[in-house]
């Protein structure tokens, strides 16, 4: 039996991250919810307020701070994964292609 998971995490493990949806990505960042409030209804505000995790990319961290639900450490967690992908995609200084 095939198990189906009903968070984005486990969808993620099951059918790979590129099978998530912005919201569920922010969902998984998030963590864990507030009472009322799941992670996955956490993100559909903070993309509903920035537009898309680009946007949101570009944002102060002070901005995030009024969403009910974002604590420091969430945040925190928001910014760090942000900064990893700056890095992955910041092309290597120095490097010339072949030919160029």
């Amino acid at each position: 039996m095939i198990k189906t998971w009903s968070h984005p995490g486990g969808k993620l493990r099951e059918k790979g991250a590129q099978s998530l949806t912005e919201e569920e990505l922010l969902a998984i960042l998030i963590s864990s919810g507030i009472k009322g409030k799941p992670a996955g209804k956490i993100a559909e505000d903070i993309l509903v307020r920035f537009g898309s995790l680009e946007k949101l990319s570009n944002q102060p961290l002070e901005k995030l701070l009024n969403i009910k639900g974002l604590s420091d450490v969430k945040i925190i967690r928001i910014a760090a994964a942000f900064e990893i992908a700056r890095r992955l995609i910041k092309p290597c200084e120095g490097f010339k292609p072949p030919g160029g």
